[in-house]
């Protein structure tokens, strides 16, 4: 048997400075939250393309596929 290796790749990991980061897990954390709101918390109340499309009913599958129930 003839003993096969991957060659050395010599990458080097990406360093990021801590206010980045921090910034960084601030945003994800807010975005986060906002899909979580829109898909697990409204209901409805708001519209965004006019009186009758609300935000619940383009995630109207999400909730229920994720657990939340809206009816």
């Amino acid at each position: 048997m003839s003993n096969v290796s991957a060659p050395a790749t010599g990458s080097t990991p990406i360093v990021l400075p801590v206010s980045k980061a921090v910034l960084w897990l601030v945003g994800t954390a807010v975005l986060a939250l906002l899909a979580y709101y829109f898909i697990g918390v409204d209901q409805g109340a708001y519209s965004i393309f006019g009186k009758d499309m609300h935000v619940h009913e383009f995630v109207h599958d999400a909730r229920h596929f994720l657990g939340f129930p809206c009816h």
